[in-house]
């Protein structure tokens, strides 16, 4: 099927998001063209507003309209409790849970020689600064439990042992009121590994 340009053009702009496959963009950029002209100049104005004003944070690396964000400026955070994720969007989920109260580091992505990202694409120094000053008596790698996050905790590790702080991983494994009858061997064997005495 063939279409008019402008919008092929916003198709094909929307097939860059994530998740997004041709049929969904299709889908939306239908959808954006059926709403009133001012729901799709505020939408705009939205995505551009947000890309102009939002920075990173100088300590986190996470996403923030301060130099400083909310979290790393919180005198009630722990800042010698550091927790490493690969996104920005992870910070967010930890944070659903209401319960850490540390802080933390983005870096941007997760080793992946395959895809050409290595140790200087990610947001490492800026963590190795934040170790600098001693403060800091843990961090946490958050990263997810893929060959690419494992690869990336890993090589955290190895680099922030000798610095003498204190590193610890997620553990991953069965997830509360699983069955053991419907978990993957992967995660079967990630619960043994990551068992714990009780």
């Amino acid at each position: 099927m063939l279409f008019a340009k402008p919008l092929a053009t916003l198709i094909s702009q929307l097939e860059k998001l994530p998740g997004v496959g041709p049929k969904s963009a299709q889908r939306l950029a239908y959808h954006i063209l059926g709403q009133p002209e001012e729901d799709v100049r505020r939408l705009a104005d939205a995505i551009r507003d947000a890309r102009d004003r939002m920075t990173l944070c100088e300590r986190c690396q996470g996403f923030s309209e301060a130099s400083i964000c909310a979290i790393c400026s919180d005198p009630k955070r722990d800042p010698s409790l550091i927790c490493v994720v690969a996104e920005a969007k992870d910070v967010t989920a930890i944070e659903r849970m209401n319960e850490f109260r540390g802080t933390y580091h983005v870096l941007h992505g997760v080793l992946s020689p395959m895809d050409g990202v290595g140790p200087e694409r990610l947001k490492i120094r800026e963590l190795l600064a934040r170790l600098e000053s001693g403060s800091v008596a843990e961090v946490i790698l958050a990263t997810n439990p893929t060959v690419e996050g494992d690869a990336t905790a890993l090589y955290l590790a190895q680099l922030l042992r000798p610095i003498g702080v204190k590193v610890t991983r997620l553990a991953h494994g069965m997830p509360i009121g699983g069955d053991l009858d419907f978990a993957d061997q992967a995660t079967l064997l990630s619960a043994f590994e990551y068992r714990r005495e009780i």
